[in-house]
């Protein structure tokens, strides 16, 4: 087991109520700063569409902002959602951002559209068949980096000899099995559906091939985590997280809602099945809560990297909560 769990921040930059997408902007802007400042590892965004509280529908363009605003944080795409894009312009623009920012660029690759099926149509006509190519065209993002494409008819520059590590993102045993397959790290989105994340796990590390990109596993899980000054406090700070996942089991999306009191009566019996079976991996807590419970997934999911994602209302509570949870990491690694 890795002694030295890095941390990393996924930010899935929602706009909160009475908030829009240029304060979001901003506000990303902050927190990679401070997550840069307290030496985080991974600056991640994630693409989403046709969601009106969401602002990194562009998350290229907002990955390239977000590096130009940092010092040495990598940052990257959790994830890219391969279908939606010809493999040829996920090259060069990732191999453009790398030379913008040499050493500081990740790709992480999912399968999913990112949105409702209309819009993945509308994205792309051929969404689905692209689906059933991801493979395929992980492997044509290969080709395309390496330099042995330079005899090719078809070649992505400045990508060609780009050093921009690709993940394999998700959240089945297919993405686990491509991952393996490839020899590529893994990334599981525990934040959302970490139903079967330890399983997922396990099948990577016995199946794992050694490549040209990596010579043994490497596993990360995103979950959500939320630190405040006492385990009463972070409780509260949650119920905005749990109100975001609840409107999605209700489909009836909002904007980031702030803080309740008390989640009693808000959802029924089945709302509430559904709610804790997405959120089954948050952590939430004092710092001393969050030591114990953190310390026990890593040892118990025996990952290589911690990458979390924080959904709290208030801009401030949440810059802080990220400071809790570096110094909780930093303890954990001492320990």
């Amino acid at each position: 087991m890795n002694n030295n769990i890095p941390i990393s921040l996924l930010e899935l930059a929602f706009i909160t109520e009475g908030s829009d997408a240029k304060e979001t902007f901003q506000k990303t802007k902050e927190l990679a700063q401070l997550a840069d400042n307290l030496e985080y590892n991974r600056f991640w965004l994630a693409e989403h569409h046709n969601m009106a509280h969401v602002a990194s529908t562009a998350t290229v363009v907002l990955i390239g902002y977000i590096a130009s605003q940092t010092q040495n944080i990598r940052v990257g795409s959790g994830g890219i959602m391969l279908p939606n894009h010809s493999p040829l312009i996920i090259a060069e623009q990732f191999g453009t951002l790398e030379t913008l920012y040499p050493n500081r660029i990740d790709l992480g690759l999912g399968r999913a559209p990112g949105t409702d099926s209309l819009t993945a149509q509308a994205i792309r006509e051929d969404f689905y068949e692209q689906s059933r190519k991801f493979p395929k065209n992980v492997q044509a993002i290969h080709d395309y980096f390496s330099p042995d494409n330079a005899s090719a008819k078809v070649r992505a520059f400045p990508a060609e000899g780009a050093n921009v590590p690709v993940w394999i993102l998700g959240s089945s045993m297919d993405s686990a099995a491509l991952a393996a397959a490839k020899g590529l790290p893994y990334a599981f989105a525990g934040h959302f559906a970490p139903k079967m994340m330890f399983q997922a796990f396990e099948f990577y590390r016995e199946n794992f091939i050694p490549s040209k990109y990596l010579t043994s596993p490497k596993t990360m899980a995103c979950v959500n985590a939320i630190g405040a000054d006492t385990d009463e406090e972070a409780e509260i700070l949650s119920t905005t997280l749990y109100q975001m996942f609840l409107g999605l089991v209700r489909n009836n999306r909002k904007p980031m809602q702030p803080p309740l009191a008390s989640l009693d009566g808000l959802m029924s019996e089945e709302e509430k099945f559904h709610v804790d079976q997405m959120t089954a991996c948050t952590f939430k807590g004092s710092k001393e809560k969050l030591e114990k419970d953190l310390k026990q997934f890593i040892d118990y999911s025996r990952i290589d990297e911690l990458m979390i994602t924080s959904p709290i209302f208030d801009h401030q509570d949440k810059m802080k909560s990220i400071k809790i949870l570096k110094e909780v990491i930093d303890n954990i690694n001492k320990a």
